[in-house]
């Protein structure tokens, strides 16, 4: 099964009334996904892993147009952070880079959403591929994620 048709058949279960949206052309970034929806890029919900110093793994889904304040995320984890690499990535999150669907995760972590994402109604997180999104609203993605609110992001000066 694609991955794409694994976070289909996730979101059919718990969401059915999401849909997951495939596109012929790469919405690997923030940019490229919201011109593909022809959306603003804070619409676009990027999903990072970071890990901490300890070990532990963490997952931050932010709206597209913020960066990660480094400090504010050693304060809620209580160690410093670096941003997973590719492989550590695909074998934490069972997605590659720009296609991390931040639920149905091939190993369970810690996920956050970021007050940012709460400007929208709706915004889109990937769908398990760098050319799908699905579009769900912040209630929603906090349901099927479990995840827990915070605040660790900075507006990226455009």
């Amino acid at each position: 099964m694609r991955d794409i048709e694994r976070v289909q058949a996730y979101v059919q279960q718990r969401m059915p009334h999401l849909q997951v949206i495939e596109f012929q052309q790469d919405t690997s970034t923030s940019a490229l996904a919201a011109a593909a929806l022809d959306t603003e890029v804070g619409q676009i919900a990027k999903s990072m892993l970071f890990k901490a110093k300890t070990g532990q793994y963490f997952l931050v889904v932010s709206a597209g147009d913020v960066r990660m304040d480094t400090k504010a995320l050693r304060d809620l984890i209580g160690s410093k952070v670096r941003m997973a690499n590719a492989e550590e990535v695909v074998e934490i999150t069972g997605f590659p880079v720009g296609g991390v669907c931040p639920f149905d995760l091939r190993v369970e972590v810690p996920i956050y959403l970021d007050d940012s994402l709460k400007r929208y109604d709706v915004v889109y997180t990937a769908a398990g591929t760098p050319n799908s999104a699905l579009p769900i609203t912040y209630e929603e993605l906090m349901e099927i994620t479990g995840g827990r609110p915070c605040n660790v992001s900075i507006l990226s000066e455009s």
